[in-house]
């Protein structure tokens, strides 16, 4: 979690949402990609030169792109793209960890780094470490989820380009990020790593270029969390957004947590840590020009005191609201947040003040309770 003081509350809890789900990439009748489109464009906002913001759904004038995949123009910044660019300009080093890498380009982009002689490594959730190609229906397919099945038909449709009903090997090189990372060697790893059969908590989505620059966000590198489902050329993907911040200080905070997880690498011990085998992380604070970050890592035992918790400190910052609050968030289903607590209420605040006004709160949530 960054919390950036100068900025809205909702940054902070921006970057608690990301999930892969194509059911949620899909736009409701009333709010077709006809109706979406043609609404009206507002000006861009001026970039922090430090702290950049991209959003996918982004409708500022002149935040279009020609998606890779689907050959779609929308409206919104191409994530792919910026963390394909970012990583072209790497000199020295690229650490990615996210929780699944399905985007062909960023995989190239990889590859051709570690091929120029960088140091790239990767780490992955077990869930979603093996290629879509080595599926071998209909046993493999039986065991997935239907969420999984659909994504799975996804990749056969994207990957299958003369439409022949077959994935080639060809065409598996060319479409399959995890082969596309194999062939070229880069070393990663998934949370079994430790040893475990997995954390399931492997939900990270960082890149460090150079122990210099950071991209972070919601974004999973999937179809469906960045541009919509291939299939579908209705959907424009999950609202996701990444976060790319140039600080040295930052960067080695974000090392710090990718070395904990990455311990030996694909070196075969068990010295990597993750999911709540990690030791608690105090928050580290940081000033970037004139904005205060302050930087802490989940998962959190439960075992430690909430209140010293990522969650515990997202709370204490909407606490500290006194006009609005305004969250964008996947999921929300933590019960200590101060949101459920009398002093905050979905209305505008009474006409008379009070000495605890309610205040405000502008949601948009997909799921209260899963």
């Amino acid at each position: 979690m960054i919390s950036l003081t100068r900025t809205a509350i909702a940054i902070a809890a921006l970057l608690l949402t990301g999930c892969n789900s194509p059911l949620f990439s899909r736009f409701s009748t009333a709010q077709t990609p006809e109706t979406v489109e043609s609404e009206p464009r507002w000006p861009p906002l001026p970039q922090d030169p430090l702290i950049q913001v991209y959003f996918n759904h982004n409708h500022a004038e002149g935040a279009d792109y020609t998606e890779p995949y689907r050959g779609t123009t929308r409206p919104g910044d191409d994530l792919e793209q910026i963390i394909v660019d970012s990583i072209a300009l790497a000199s020295t080093s690229i650490d990615l960890a996210v929780q699944e890498l399905r985007l062909p380009k960023v995989a190239q982009a990889l590859a051709e780094r570690h091929r120029a002689g960088l140091r790239v490594r990767v780490i992955i959730e077990n869930t979603y470490s093996q290629p879509w190609s080595e599926f071998q229906p209909p046993s493999d397919q039986d065991e997935l989820e239907q969420r999984e099945s659909d994504r799975y038909q996804e990749f056969l449709t994207l990957a299958d380009t003369n439409q022949d009903g077959q994935i080639s090997t060809p065409e598996s090189n060319a479409q399959d990020a995890l082969i596309i990372l194999r062939n070229a060697r880069v070393p990663f790893i998934d949370d079994t790593a430790d040893g475990s059969k997995g954390s399931g908590l492997m939900h990270h989505k960082f890149v460090i270029i150079d122990n210099q620059l950071i991209l972070t966000g919601s974004a999973n590198l999937t179809l469906s969390d960045v541009h919509g489902d291939f299939s579908n050329p209705e959907t424009r993907g999950n609202a996701n957004h990444f976060l790319k911040i140039a600080s040295p200080q930052l960067a080695s905070l974000f090392a710090e947590e990718f070395n904990r997880m990455w311990g030996d690498g694909p070196g075969g011990q068990n010295n990597s840590e993750f999911g709540l085998g990690k030791p608690p992380r105090p928050p580290q604070s940081l000033q970037l020009g004139p904005t205060n970050l302050r930087v802490q890592f989940s998962p959190f035992s439960p075992k430690q005191p909430w209140e010293t918790s990522p969650n515990g400190a997202i709370a204490n910052a909407i606490g500290q609201g006194t006009k609005s609050v305004k969250l964008a968030l996947f999921v929300f289903s933590e019960q200590k947040s101060p949101i459920a607590s009398s002093r905050f209420a979905t209305r505008e605040p009474k006409s008379k003040p009070s000495s605890t006004p309610a205040l405000p709160i502008a949601t948009s949530v997909k799921d209260w309770t899963c």
